[in-house]
């Protein structure tokens, strides 16, 4: 999960560095490029039956289709809008709407660290980029980014429900495959962006970007996170995305000219802390468990 948040907190850095594609263009040919990639891997990996099961795919692989659409779409638009630093502060909301969701609709009861990890890691973005919001905000594109945390907190629900489905399990039966739905947001995301990007304009400079983005910064981590979300509760992998923030003020400091304030240093350490003591704890509690089984 670490490794998805470093290859997605990429896109804000490379997209500064874009020559002409604006913001519906850099949405689309990233989108599509994704959904190149995607159906490559998929391809190789489901062979002819992917193609025959998309279109009859069940309900929850649409949805979670167009959450990742949802994500896709806002998250590049957004960031043309308004700062790196205010998008990410918007998706910082996200493990608490997770939570939320988490317990209303798959009955979680969710440790007190957990929680306390989540209010200490906001807080930590808060502080980290307070001043910076304050300035120069673009509304448009704040409304637009929190689409992203939204889609996702469904999205990483609807994951969760399907990974970890005793009745299928029990029933000697497999689980729901809902790769294809990366598939369907991503060719769903390129096909809705590209009358507003007609006509393309992008240089090859920026193709090669873009086709980057694509490939490493969307297929790989969004294969990489379906298949965690078997693994790791929906609140564990919101709460770990927020790493994406860290990531990404660093690459933007360090490629995009973007020096973060004290309050930015201040507010990652918060973040990191919250983040490495939930793990921490999380960790040990497994091994006392497995421990305990292994003695009885």
């Amino acid at each position: 999960m670490v490794l998805v948040t470093l290859l997605w907190s990429m896109a804000g850095v490379v997209t500064r560095h874009l020559d002409s594609a604006q913001s519906f263009e850099v949405t689309f040919w990233r989108s599509g490029f994704n959904a190149l990639a995607l159906a490559v891997v998929l391809s190789f990996m489901r062979g002819p039956a992917l193609w025959r099961g998309v279109l009859h795919s069940p309900p929850v692989v649409w949805l979670s289709g167009f959450c990742w659409a949802a994500m896709f779409t806002s998250f590049m638009i957004a960031i043309t809008l308004t700062t790196v630093a205010n998008v990410l502060v918007t998706l910082a909301i996200g493990p608490l709407i997770t939570a939320l969701f988490a317990r209303i609709f798959l009955r979680h009861k969710l440790p007190a660290m957990t929680w306390l990890a989540i209010a200490i890691a906001g807080f930590g973005i808060a502080w980290m980029f307070g001043k910076e919001a304050g300035a120069g905000v673009s509304l448009l594109g704040t409304l637009i980014a929190l689409t992203v945390p939204c889609a996702s907190s469904i999205n990483f629900t609807a994951l969760q429900l399907v990974g970890h489905d005793h009745r299928n399990r029990n029933a000697g039966k497999n689980a729901q495959d809902m790769l294809p739905a990366i598939l369907i947001g991503a060719t769903l995301s390129a096909g809705a962006t590209l009358p507003f990007a007609w006509p393309l304009q992008s240089s090859a400079h920026d193709l090669g970007l873009l086709a980057f983005l694509g490939f490493f910064q969307l297929a790989v981590p969004c294969l990489l996170v379906v298949r965690l979300s078997r693994e790791l509760p929906a609140p564990e992998i919101a709460l770990l995305a927020l790493l994406e923030v860290i990531f990404g003020v660093t690459w933007a400091w360090l490629w995009a000219g973007e020096q973060p304030s004290p309050s930015t240093l201040t507010g990652g350490i918060l973040v990191l802390g919250a983040l490495v003591a939930n793990e921490s704890l999380g960790l040990r509690k497994k091994r006392r468990l497995a421990a305990g089984v292994s003695q009885a």
